[in-house]
This record gives C-alpha cells, sequence and structure tokens, in this order.
C-alpha cells in the first residue's frame, strides 16, 4: 500500500488500487462474500481464467490507441505477472493471462505509470470505447472520431451511473459510413455526419448486440448535435440502470429492455433523465487526441525483397494511402491476436524509425501503423518479415478472428484458437486469390456467446457439441450470411447447420467453392447468399453433419491430444447478482460514504446518484428478508412499497417511490444533493434498524 501512495501521481487511481488491496485482503479473510468478491474483481478488470488460482487481467486501452512506450510497458508486466504474452481483443483492449490475484494490484500500479488503465474492462460497466481503427487518417471520414471516443471514455470512467448495473454496456465510434466499428452491434453505436451547415454531429443506433440471441441495434437519430452526444449516452445508461434486469443474466442487456417495454418507451424514459443530468450540454475539446508526430524525414536504406510477390500482395492488402496525402496507413496481421512479449519488443525497435508513435488495435485483434511514407514501405516490411507479422490478407478471409475459447475462457466449449490457423492455412494453400478480399469476413468463436464476434460473419463457426451414441465430440455451429452493410445497417449471420469441429476446414471449402462456382459477376457473398436462400447452404453443407462416417480423430478437438470432455465453468463477463443481505447492507454503507465523498468535492449530481443506489440497495436488503428478489430497480421500488410502507412495517413521508424517484424530478443542485443524502441517511437508518429487530425475533 505505502509503494502505491508515494509512486502514483493520480490520487483517484492510488485509492482505487489500495481499496482493491482491502477488498482482496477482506476476501481472503473471509469478510467479503464469494460472488460479491467477484463482481468487485470484474469492474477492476480481473477475470477468473478456466484455470485455477490463476487470473486474466483486462487492460483497457480507449479506442484500441496504444504508444511503443505503452506497449513495452505491457509487455514488461506480462513478462513480470503473466505469461510472456499479450492477446489483442475484439474490443480493441489488450489481455495478460496466469496472473496471481494477489499481485494484481501492484500490477494496477505499475500499469498506471504510463496511464493504463484496468478500471471497468471488465464487469457490469461501460465497457471499453471502441472506435474505427482508420479513425483521424481513414480517406472516408468527414472528421475524426477520436476526441469524442476518448471524451465518452474519460466522462464515465468511475461515473456513478455505471458501476453496478445489470450488465455490461458497449459503445462504438465508426469514422464513417463504412461502419467499421460495427454500430449496428452496440449499445450505442454512432456515425459522424455533417449537417447542411457543415456542423457536426451523429447518427445514433441504439439497443444492438451480439451474444446468444443476435440483435440488430435501431436508427434513433439521424443527426444529433455533437455536444448532446455524451448528455444522449448518459441518459440511456440511467434508464438502462434503473429498468433493466438484474437476476437473469441471458436477458440483462439493453436490447432485452427494448424488447421487454418497447423502443418508443425507452426513449420517453431517457427524456425524463434529462432534468437530472449532470450536463445538458457537453462540448468535446477536439484537440484531445491529437494527430501523433510524423517520423522525420530521414535516408532509408535501400533492402532487398526476398519475395517480390508476396510483397506485392502485402502491398494490395495491408496498405492504404491515408487522408494525408503522401503517407500510409500498414495493417500488420497478427494470426489469432497473440504476439509473445518478445516479438512485441522486436516489432517496436522494427517500427519505430518508419511510423508515427500510435498502434491502433484493430476489431479483428490486428494492429494499424500510421503515417508511413512510401520509401519506407519496403524496409517497413522487412523488418515485419523477419518477425513473422508481414502476411498479406489483413481483414480478408485469411484473417480469421477467434476469442481464446477452451485455451483461458471458462465458457469455452469447443478450441477456437487452433481452428483458426488451421481454417488460415487453408486459405493460403488452396485460395490464395482470396486474400484480396476484403469483403468476406470468417470469424469465430468457443462458444455461443460471440466473443470472436461470428454472429456478424458472413461464414462465422461457435464451439459447440454433439452426441454420438453414448460419446460426445466436439462440433461447430455454422454460421452464413452475416455482416456490415454500410450506414448503421447490419446483418445477423444465420444458423445453418451443426457439424463435427474437425469438418470445419471441409465447411469453409464447400462454402468458398460454391461462392466461386455459382456467384454471378460482380456478385457480393451478401447476394449470392440471399439468391440461394438458407436451405440451399443446409443441403449444401448436410453430409457434413453425417455421424455414422465419424472417425476416433473426431472425437478430440483442434490443438488437443485428448479425447473431448465438455467442461463449462461459470462465465464472469456479466458478472453477478447478490442476494445476502448482509453483503447488501454493506454496499449500502459503502455507497453512502461515496455519496458524502462526492458531495464534499462539489459533484452534486454524482453524489445524489450515490445516495440513489443507497436507497436502493437498502431496499433490496429488506425485501431479501420476505424471500422478494426483483429484478429491476424499478421493481425493487415498487415492491418495498407494496411491502413494507402500505402495510406500515416501515414509515416515511409519503412513498417509497415518490421519496427515491426525486432524482428525476430535481436538477442536480448543491440543495437537492444536501436534502438527498440526507433523506437516503435516515432510510438507511430506518432500514439497519428493522434488520436488527428482525435478527433478534
Amino acid at each position: 500500500m505505502q509503494s502505491f501512495r508515494t509512486e502514483l501521481e493520480n490520487p483517484v487511481v492510488e485509492k482505487d488500487i489500495i481499496d482493491l488491496e482491502k477488498k482482496i485482503r477482506a476476501f481472503r479473510e473471509g469478510k467479503i462474500h464469494d460472488e460479491k468478491f467477484r463482481s468487485l474483481r470484474l469492474a477492476r478488470g480481473i477475470y477468473g481464467q478456466r484455470q485455477p488460482g490463476v487470473q486474466m487481467v483486462r487492460i483497457k486501452l480507449p479506442f484500441g490507441k496504444v504508444t511503443f512506450k505503452q506497449l513495452l510497458r505491457i509487455a514488461d508486466i506480462s513478462d513480470e505477472y503473466a505469461s510472456r504474452n499479450l492477446h489483442l481483443t475484439t474490443r480493441q483492449d489488450i489481455q495478460i493471462h496466469y496472473v496471481s490475484l494477489d499481485r494484481t494490484p501492484q500490477l494496477w500500479a505499475d500499469l498506471e505509470r504510463d496511464d493504463i488503465t484496468l478500471r471497468e474492462a471488465c464487469g457490469n460497466t461501460v465497457r471499453n470505447v471502441t472506435s474505427s481503427p482508420t479513425s483521424g487518417i481513414d480517406p472516408l471520414e468527414p472528421f475524426d472520431v477520436s476526441p469524442y471516443a476518448q471524451a465518452t471514455f474519460e466522462y464515465f470512467l468511475r461515473n456513478p451511473i455505471c458501476q453496478d448495473m445489470g450488465r455490461k454496456f458497449k459503445i462504438s465510434f465508426s469514422s464513417s459510413d463504412a461502419d467499421t466499428a460495427f454500430s449496428y452491434i452496440h449499445d450505442i453505436g454512432v456515425i459522424p455526419k455533417l449537417n447542411s451547415n457543415n456542423e457536426r454531429g451523429f447518427k445514433v443506433l441504439l439497443g444492438g448486440g451480439l451474444g446468444a440471441q443476435p440483435l440488430l441495434a435501431s436508427i434513433v437519430e439521424e443527426f444529433l448535435p455533437e455536444d448532446q452526444l455524451i448528455p444522449y449516452i448518459e441518459a440511456i445508461i440511467r434508464v438502462f440502470d434503473r429498468h433493466g434486469e438484474r437476476n437473469n443474466r441471458n436477458k440483462a442487456r439493453l436490447k432485452y429492455l427494448i424488447q421487454k417495454i418497447g423502443l418508443d418507451e425507452v426513449l420517453r424514459l431517457a427524456k425524463e433523465e434529462r432534468k437530472a443530468l449532470k450536463v445538458k450540454i457537453y462540448p468535446i475539446n477536439r484537440d484531445s487526441v491529437p494527430q501523433p508526430a510524423i517520423p522525420e524525414q530521414k535516408d532509408i536504406p535501400e533492402v532487398i525483397i526476398a519475395n517480390p510477390l508476396r510483397y506485392e500482395q502485402w502491398l494490395i492488402t495491408n496498405v492504404f494511402e491515408q487522408k494525408q496525402k503522401g503517407f500510409y496507413g500498414v495493417y500488420v496481421k497478427v494470426p489469432v491476436g497473440d504476439i509473445p512479449t518478445a516479438t512485441a519488443r522486436k516489432l517496436v525497435d522494427a517500427i519505430r524509425p518508419y511510423v508515427a508513435d500510435e498502434i491502433r488495435i484493430t476489431q479483428n485483434q490486428g494492429l494499424l501503423l500510421k503515417y508511413v511514407r512510401k520509401e519506407a514501405l519496403p524496409v517497413l516490411y522487412n523488418g515485419l518479415t523477419e518477425i513473422d507479422l508481414s502476411a498479406p490478407g489483413f481483414d480478408s478471409p485469411a484473417d480469421v478472428t477467434t476469442c481464446p475459447g477452451t485455451d483461458t475462457c471458462n465458457l469455452g466449449i469447443s478450441n477456437s484458437m487452433t481452428l483458426s490457423r488451421v481454417l488460415e492455412d487453408v486459405i493460403y494453400n488452396e485460395y490464395e486469390d482470396f486474400i484480396y478480399n476484403r469483403e468476406i469476413k470468417v470469424k469465430i468463436s468457443g462458444c455461443m456467446n460471440s466473443c470472436g464476434q461470428h454472429g456478424l460473419a458472413h461464414i462465422g463457426f461457435h464451439g459447440s457439441s454433439l452426441k454420438a451414441g453414448i460419446r460426445v465430440l466436439p462440433s461447430v455451429q455454422v454460421l452464413l450470411g452475416g455482416g456490415t452493410v454500410g450506414d448503421g445497417v447490419g446483418r445477423a449471420a444465420e444458423k445453418i447447420i451443426k457439424v463435427p469441429a474437425k469438418r470445419a476446414t471441409h465447411v469453409l471449402r464447400a462454402v468458398l467453392d460454391n461462392y466461386r462456382d455459382n456467384s454471378i459477376s460482380e456478385e457480393t457473398f451478401h447476394a449470392y447468399y440471399d439468391r440461394q436462400g438458407k436451405d440451399y447452404f443446409y443441403q449444401l453443407l448436410k453430409p457434413l453433419a453425417d455421424l455414422t462416417t465419424l472417425t476416433d480423430d473426431e472425437f478430440v478437438d483442434w490443438g488437443h491430444q485428448e479425447t473431448f470432455a465438455t467442461a463449462i465453468g461459470v462465465g464472469e463477463c456479466a458478472g453477478v447478482v447478490i442476494d445476502l443481505v448482509a453483503t447488501l447492507l454493506y454496499e449500502s454503507d459503502e455507497k453512502f460514504g461515496w455519496a458524502n465523498e462526492a458531495f464534499t468535492e462539489c459533484r452534486w449530481a454524482d453524489a445524489i446518484y450515490h445516495a440513489y443506489n443507497t436507497f436502493v440497495s437498502s431496499a433490496k436488503a429488506l425485501l431479501l428478508d420476505k424471500n422478494i428478489n426483483s429484478s429491476t430497480q424499478t421493481g425493487i421500488i415498487r415492491e418495498f412499497d407494496n411491502n413494507y410502507i402500505t402495510t406500515g412495517e416501515i414509515k416515511i413521508n409519503g412513498t417509497f417511490n415518490d421519496l427515491v424517484l426525486q432524482i428525476n424530478q430535481n436538477e442536480p443542485s448543491e440543495v437537492f444533493a444536501a436534502s438527498y443524502i440526507k433523506e437516503a441517511e435516515a432510510f438507511l437508518n430506518t432500514v439497519r434498524t428493522k434488520r436488527e429487530e428482525l435478527v433478534q425475533s
């Protein structure tokens, strides 16, 4: 603890880390319930692995931006605390694995010295804010969305309204109508627009999500002025926090709330929240994410390209001219998103003289380098070749997106990492012409939850299992026809058929062969899929689902030698529901303390929201004593009135509903904050007294 105080300059971060260390100690001493502690560590980027006793740590990198120094710091951290590997994710984070829980506070402190955080990378929070990796250099962009993504990240980090939601909340910023950040699968996705007066704003989409049941977002605003964006997001999150499901994690996303009460009702409730917002407009500092320094002009050494054909393929598939004329963006294809730390250091050494000091992690688990001069491309290519990072075919069928699957994830059913490599080999060795195809995306997840984004793939697979007699074998569910259309329009892939995992290569061959042989000239994969129809592909692939022809090898998963057995653990991405009365009262005390702290610091809106959570947690605690476990905060408020206020067991002035929901009837002023906190304190004391009576009776 002392080292954090003396070495960290940011007192807020220092407090976070000290708090984590205290909670780990309390957990070890049995003072915090296991489920409650799980939610606490998830909100700090610490996620239980499939392997017992070790953690995955997710490092939150807003819109995937990382400097040379930060990448080297993360590599050092992985060497010191983890498995000497960096895993790039589809949400532009970096994950490291096999970390001891007790070492995570010091790990966090070491990261923060280079302005890198773990805070809210997992759990029931606003997750990493993503954007098109090309933002700032995209020739198609109306303006750079990076400062807006940065402002959104900063505004909601540690914001009381999103610290304990029913489940996670995801936000994306696409750089243009090409929608390369997939607005249509996010809780809120935005696309930049200019109106007729050349003013900046955003097209806004609401309520998308993948998972086991993908739903596409609805367009709710064609043009929202730039300074209204963050207040708009805050209002939506407030509605999700208050009305969203909290017990059934499978129904605890914004998309299900919209299904339940309707889009118009969600938008109406959001308007009701506007009075309570911290700010009604939020101007964005457009200079908060300046363009990185351009590499100095220097003599470029002449190099010999050992494989000119491969170099030409790389130029065509991995290199593009930026909107800044004379400079090029270079994509780096990273197999399965894994970069060993030794390779990461060699990468920085190889690129430092020739690229700007800003790397972007891409949604398909690669890297984007910026501001490369044309004359530097050959030497850069050779440098990447020396560390096996110059493969052509970025974002083509040869660039398969994958989650870690059964390698480390509790929810993984079958292997996805090895399968990804195998499918890429099929493309390079048998379908080399497809490395030029930037339309068709191949994506794999280890289970149905779509962390590998199979739900938006043209050709997707997710891990599953099949039963053949009394034996179980690894399988994949095949999905086809998903993907981005553009300007907020997307398609969810359709489930076609389930086949043994070892036959996934045959599925890929069958679909690509059929597309190549039967598509009309210039026909897109989407048009081809729609013309043929779902049943056509079911019949095409049906022979591969025949289990009467199984071989012994098909009972062994990709990358394994032992016979397959399903071993699914408890997933943690969505956090947990806490049902223990004592734990809830402990939470109420903590939230009330935060309310007073925020008030002391003149953060009226934050103080009010912490007081609101004090009311809700305290009420839920007493309801549990009557075995009433409401699934939403509005339900808790209603049930408390029905079971305690109406019956006269607890007396307050008016209804509990009217008391609590003053929050959206008042401006967040000092006067109201003081009054509301005082009422929360009185209610908390009443609940404590009632609880003591119940325990003693």
